[in-house]
């Protein structure tokens, strides 16, 4: 109950009348006159029935704490033992507050984002976030239901403005074990062919550091070897990358028995191979107009070293002239085909013919570079067909094709053969899909016959015009005409001689990109992106392997000649194998290195600290929830319980209604003024 005024007439009025009545008083007291005390009283009674006077009556609903339950929904707790025992905790602990009237429940969910760069569990950072409308005074407490290992952990409640106590349930038991391994240090770039420190560590958390632990190491997907490393111990490990672009270093350890989880026994470094300057023999048989395009081009891609020889002066040519006056240098064939031949990444004969510039038996030695894994382009012309063709000698066997002896120069529009369109050298080169293609004529084509490999481009009469084939470990192709640089100079249109020149020597040189037969996986986020190129009309299904195990298949689109994608949506960080066939491509979903994966034993360590400044307790459960501590309810302004869960109740309440009363209005006032009127009539007439 309150009083209030809710005067008939102004304030200042009854203010007034106030201070007159208290000056006729004062002088009737002073006079001893008789009455004096019933005249003081009649006139308060006139004075508060102009004032009015009003009780007021509110009607009051007590306000139910808030007790917040954080739910830990992270990766780590997603094994089918900890996600029960979470169910569990937070069943039976929503039964024993519902038991209390005084208490209202707040289930935050917190779900760890897997398209974050850096996964983690943050409970704290929920919880200030699923509590942020709720008054300070209505906060009755927080309790979080973890596995323990949270990321978040302030310095102080006070910097999230949380004044309650805060309880941690860890479900999970105190003799849990698990075995991981950790990437410490990695480059993030290094240059192909070069050693590059991977420093890596084993750990063995709940359990006793047992000896030597074998670490499988896997590049790309290939077993390389098998080391071992003692836990705890920071390891290091030597590689030569072996490609350029992504390469993707797994080390692997074998499970304990009944450990927490596996997910955490592979690590991941990713290197992004970085080429070193290519080396490139560009051999010229004499000057002719096409000479300058491959220069050109080589000459423009800064990561080339090129050494170009043109045969200006063959050995027969006699004109008398002393060797002592010769501008020429000689060709320097032994130190750059037998010494220096295996430094080079990419052979190219233009235009040669064997006009005995070459002994005979370094053919064979060339031949040789390419089945050990070399590289050769024959960007042949008239020569090829002749007398003095290099068909002719101990390289043939290695050629994709052989001359017929015939040159065919008439007009043609060079066009994509039913393969070319799927090959990843010439798919997709810009006018080649229209008919006519949209570039400039040749005019001229070598034949050939007993065609081997690929035949991805044909000339006049649909004859083959380039002919891509490996041989042994290596790779080697031949484009059949002389006239590719009319492109260059802009003939009818020109054409896109460019890319199709820097995809043969790339292709040459084993661009992991221009495979025919390739399977690729990337991940951005959640988001796995399939590809399979193949050289056959259809593709099968391909498989995905998650890192719990699970395997699943996929189906890939058409999305182009010769390609096939898809996208899946996955849920599992870590690193995922697709296979296709024979074919295995991997990726690594999530952040590589992520913090929800470096430690996942249950523990109370890390938020004990800070529920205990609280007054909270930090306790585990068991996994049927059954030694759940007792709830506490309390209004004392610090909480201490104990080993009970000690719970502020709030001392705020919600207005429903008011009722007022008038005292000197209505029956009451007017008997009151009458008994004091009267009382005063009858004083004076005694």
């Amino acid at each position: 109950m309150s009083l209030a005024f809710d005067p008939f007439v102004p304030l200042p009025l009854i203010l007034a009348l106030a201070l007159i009545a208290l000056l006729l008083v004062g002088w009737a007291i002073a006079k001893r006159m008789r009455g004096a005390a019933l005249r003081a009283l009649a006139l308060s009674a006139l004075v508060l029935a102009l004032a009015n006077p009003v009780a007021n009556f509110e009607d009051r609903e007590p306000v139910t704490g808030i007790v917040a339950v954080v739910v830990d929904r992270s990766p780590s707790q997603m094994s089918i033992d900890r996600t029960a025992r979470t169910d569990a905790a937070l069943k039976a602990l929503t039964e024993r507050i519902s038991r209390y009237p005084a208490f209202e429940l707040r289930i935050i969910e917190a779900v760890t984002d897997p398209d974050a760069q850096s996964p983690s569990t943050k409970l704290f950072e929920a919880l200030a976030s699923g509590i942020r409308d709720v008054p300070s005074s209505r906060l009755a407490g927080a309790v979080m239901i973890t596995d323990g290992q949270v990321h978040d952990v302030p310095g102080s409640l006070s910097a999230l403005g949380l004044d309650a106590p805060l309880h941690g349930l860890i479900v999970g038991d105190e003799n849990e074990i698990d075995r991981r391994v950790d990437v410490v240090r990695s480059p993030r770039f290094g240059i192909v062919g070069e050693q590059q420190e991977i420093v890596y560590r084993v750990s063995e958390d709940g359990a006793a550091v047992s000896g030597p632990v074998p670490v499988t190491v896997r590049v790309n997907g290939k077993t390389i070897t098998t080391e071992t490393a003692l836990p705890g111990q920071e390891t290091s490990f030597n590689l030569k990358l072996p490609r350029g672009g992504e390469n993707i270093v797994e080390f692997s350890v074998e499970a304990i028995d009944g450990e927490v989880t596996a997910a955490n026994n592979h690590a991941v470094a990713l290197i992004e191979g970085i080429r070193e300057n290519l080396r490139v023999l560009l051999v010229s048989g004499a000057p002719h107009a096409g000479e300058r395009a491959w220069r050109n081009l080589l000459k423009s891609d800064a990561s080339v070293d090129l050494v170009h020889f043109t045969i200006l002066r063959p050995p027969e040519k006699q004109d008398g002239t002393p060797i002592s006056e010769l501008s020429l240098i000689a060709f320097p064939t032994r130190e750059l085909f037998i010494e220096k031949i295996d430094e080079f990444d990419l052979i190219i004969f233009d235009r040669y013919q064997n006009r005995g510039v070459l002994p005979v038996l370094y053919y064979d030695y060339i031949a040789r570079y390419v089945e050990d894994g070399g590289a050769l382009l024959i960007a042949a012309g008239p020569e090829l067909a002749g007398i003095e063709s290099i068909a002719e000698t101990p390289l043939a066997p290695a050629l994709p094709a052989l001359p017929t002896g015939e040159v065919t120069e008439a007009g043609y529009y060079p066009r994509l053969s039913v393969d070319g369109k799927r090959h990843p050298v010439t798919r997709a080169l810009p006018g080649g899909t229209n008919e006519p293609p949209q570039w400039g004529r040749w005019f001229r084509t070598v034949g050939v016959t007993d065609t081997v490999g690929d035949v991805v481009m044909s000339g006049a009469n649909d004859e083959p015009l380039l002919v891509l084939n490996r041989y042994g470990d290596g790779r080697i192709a031949m484009l059949l005409s002389d006239h590719g640089w009319l492109w260059a100079r802009g003939f009818e249109g020109g054409g896109p001689h460019v890319a199709l020149y820097r995809r043969i020597a790339h292709w040459l040189m084993k661009e992991p990109s221009l495979e025919e037969e390739a399977l690729r996986a990337s991940a951005s986020g959640r988001t796995l992106m399939v590809e399979r190129q193949t050289m056959s009309d259809t593709t099968g299904p391909a498989t995905i392997k998650l890192p719990s195990g699970e395997m699943r298949d996929i189906t890939l689109a058409p999305a182009g000649d010769g390609l096939f994608k898809t996208e899946v949506t996955l849920d599992e960080p870590g690193l995922v194998e697709v296979t296709s066939g024979d074919l295995r491509a991997l990726a690594h979903v999530g952040a590589v290195d992520a913090p929800e994966f470096r430690a996942t034993v249950s523990t109370t360590d890390v938020i004990a600290p800070i529920s205990a400044d609280s007054g909270g307790l930090t306790t585990r459960v068991n996994a049927e929830a059954s030694n759940l501590p007792q709830i506490l309810p309390t209004r004392a302004a610090t909480v201490n319980a104990g080993s009970r869960m000690g719970l502020r109740a709030s001392n705020e309440s919600v207005l429903k209604g008011v009722r007022s009363l008038p005292l000197f209005g209505g029956f009451l006032g007017l008997a009151l003024m009458i008994l004091a009127l009267g009382a005063t009539w009858f004083r004076e007439g005694r």
